[in-house]
C-alpha cells in the first residue's frame, strides 16, 4: 500500500496546484467586487465543460497505458500515448474555436441582469479560449503520466505554471509601474501565460527528451481500435463529468435568480470545496492506475486492499474538512469579501455541503477503482442519474420560502450523499464476483430491496 500512497500524494500535490489557479484568481478579483468574481464564475463554468470532455483522452491514455504495462506490452502502451495526444489536440481546436466564437451568447445563457457580469464573463471566456489548447491538454500528459505509475513529475511541471500564476496575477490585475492595470482580462492573461509554460514543459520533457520513453512518432499509424479502445474508456466519465457541468450551469441560472452576489458566493465556494474534492481525485487517479496494473496482471486480492485502504484514507480526510465547513466557513469567505452578507451567505453554503464531504470522497474514490478495472459505465450511470436530479429537486426546494436559494443547495448535498453510498455498494459487488471468501458487502444483503420476481431469478441463477 506503500506505493499507493507514494503515488497518490504527487497527484494530489498537481491537482492542488490546478485548484491554487482558480483560488488565486478568486482572492484577487474579490478585491474588485463580487460582479468580478461573478464573471469568472460564469465563464468558468464552460471552462469546468472543456475540462470534462477532455477527460475522454486523460482516462483513456490512463487505462489503457496502465492496463498495458500491467501485461508488460510496452509497445500498446506507447500507441495509447500517441493516440491519446492526437485525439486531445483534434478535441481542444474545436472546443476552443466554438468558446472564442459565442463568449457572449454562452455568458448569456445565465440570465444575469449585470451588465458588467456579461461583458467581462464573455472578455474573460474569450481570452481563456486561447489558452484551452495548453489547459486541455495538460491534464492528457498528466494521464499518460499517471498510467506510467510516475504522478511526481506532472506535480513538479504544475508547480512552475502556479509559480507564474501567483506573480503574474496581482501584476497583470491592478498592474505595476510599466504594466498597466487589466483587471479581469489580466487574470485571463495570467492563466494563459502559466499554462502555456506548463505544455512547453510537458513537450520539451515528455516529446523532445522523451523521459518516459520513446514514442517513435515517425512510425505513427492511425489506428481505429485503439482509438476506439480510448473512446470507451474515457467516454462516460467523460460524459457525467460533462452533465455534472451542464447540470450545473442550470443551477448556476436557478442561483442567478438571487443576483450576482449569490453567483459570486457559489463559484467560490466550488473553489473551497476543492479542497476535498481534489484529494479525492488524487487518491482516485492513483488508485486507478495502481488498480489497472494488477487488473492487467490478474491480482484482485491487491485490487481489494488497495481500495479498502485508499477509502480509509479518504474518510480520515473528509471529516476535518466537514468540520472546518461547519465552523469556520463565515472566516473563510473573509478572505475573499469584506461584505457581511457574502461571508454569512458564504458560511451557510459550506455547512451545508459539509453534509455531503464524506460521500462525495467515496463517490469520487470508487470511480477510480471502477476505472481501473475497466468499467467506467457504472459510476457514470450513478452520477448522471443523481446529479441530474438535482434540477428537479432545487427547483421543488427553492419554492420553500424558509429555503429559497438554500433549497439549491440542499439538492446538491443530498444528491451527493445517494451518489456516495450507491457507487461503493456497486464496486462491492464487483469485488465479491472475484471473491470467493465473500469479502465485501455480499450481494445477498441487497437481494431484498428487488422485486420478488426478480428475487425468484436471482436465487435460481444461483443454484
Amino acid at each position: 500500500m506503500g506505493h499507493l500512497f507514494r503515488l497518490a500524494v504527487p497527484t494530489i500535490g498537481a491537482s492542488f496546484m490546478q485548484m491554487t489557479y482558480n483560488l488565486t484568481d478568486m482572492l484577487w478579483l474579490g478585491r474588485l467586487g463580487e460582479n468580478a468574481v461573478a464573471a469568472v464564475g460564469a465563464a468558468g463554468f464552460f471552462v469546468w465543460l472543456g475540462i470534462s470532455v477532455l477527460l475522454i483522452t486523460r482516462v483513456g491514455a490512463e487505462v489503457g497505458v496502465s492496463q498495458a504495462l500491467g501485461r508488460k506490452d510496452t509497445p500498446q502502451a506507447m500507441r495509447f500515448v500517441r493516440h491519446a495526444l492526437l485525439w486531445a489536440i483534434i478535441i481542444t481546436a474545436a472546443m476552443a474555436t466554438v468558446t472564442y466564437i459565442f463568449a457572449p451568447s454562452l455568458i448569456r445563457f445565465f440570465g444575469i441582469s449585470s451588465v458588467s457580469v456579461n461583458t467581462n464573463g464573455a472578455a474573460y471566456l474569450r481570452i481563456v479560449s486561447l489558452a484551452f489548447i495548453f489547459s486541455f491538454v495538460n491534464p492528457t500528459f498528466s494521464g499518460i503520466y499517471n498510467g506510467m505509475g510516475n504522478s511526481r513529475l506532472p506535480f513538479w511541471y504544475m508547480t512552475i505554471g502556479v509559480g507564474l500564476n501567483l506573480v503574474l496575477d496581482p501584476l497583470l490585475i491592478f498592474g505595476w509601474k510599466f504594466v498597466p492595470a487589466m483587471g479581469i482580462e489580466g487574470a485571463a492573461w495570467a492563466t494563459f501565460g502559466s499554462q502555456m509554460i506548463v505544455f512547453v514543459t510537458f513537450v520539451y520533457r515528455f516529446v523532445i527528451k522523451e523521459e518516459m520513453g520513446k514514442l517513435h512518432l515517425r512510425q505513427f499509424n492511425f489506428d481505429r481500435i485503439i482509438s476506439r479502445r480510448i473512446f470507451s474508456l474515457g467516454l462516460p466519465v467523460a460524459a457525467e463529468s460533462g452533465l455534472f457541468a451542464i447540470f450545473g450551469m442550470i443551477l448556476a441560472r436557478f442561483v442567478a435568480q438571487y443576483g450576482p452576489v449569490a453567483i459570486a458566493v457559489q463559484s467560490i465556494g466550488g473553489q473551497v470545496e476543492a479542497l476535498s474534492w481534489m484529494t479525492a481525485s488524487g487518491f482516485a487517479t492513483a488508485l486507478g492506475s495502481f488498480t489497472g496494473q494488477n487488473f492487467g496482471a490478474g491480482f484482485w486480492d491487491r485490487i481489494r486492499k488497495g481500495y479498502r485502504y485508499t477509502l480509509f484514507i479518504g474518510t480520515c480526510l473528509a471529516l476535518p474538512v466537514s468540520l472546518v465547513f461547519i465552523f469556520f466557513g463565515d472566516d473563510i469567505y473573509s478572505l475573499f469579501f469584506d461584505q457581511e452578507n457574502s461571508q454569512y451567505l458564504g458560511g451557510v453554503y459550506l455547512s451545508i455541503l459539509s453534509v455531503s464531504q464524506l460521500f462525495m470522497v467515496y463517490e469520487i474514490t470508487t470511480r477510480g477503482a471502477f476505472n481501473g478495472v475497466g468499467r467506467t459505465i457504472p459510476p457514470a450511470l450513478t452520477g448522471i442519474i443523481f446529479t441530474g436530479l438535482r434540477i428537479p429537486l432545487a427547483y421543488v426546494l427553492m419554492q420553500i420560502p424558509t429555503l429559497g436559494l438554500f433549497g439549491i443547495w440542499w439538492a446538491i448535498s443530498i444528491t451527493s450523499v445517494f451518489k456516495g453510498t450507491i457507487s461503493p455498494l456497486w464496486f462491492r459487488r464487483v469485488l465479491n464476483h472475484h471473491d470467493g471468501e465473500g469479502a465485501g458487502f455480499p450481494a445477498s444483503r441487497l437481494i431484498v430491496l428487488l422485486p420478488s420476481r426478480l428475487r425468484q431469478q436471482w436465487f435460481i441463477k444461483k443454484k
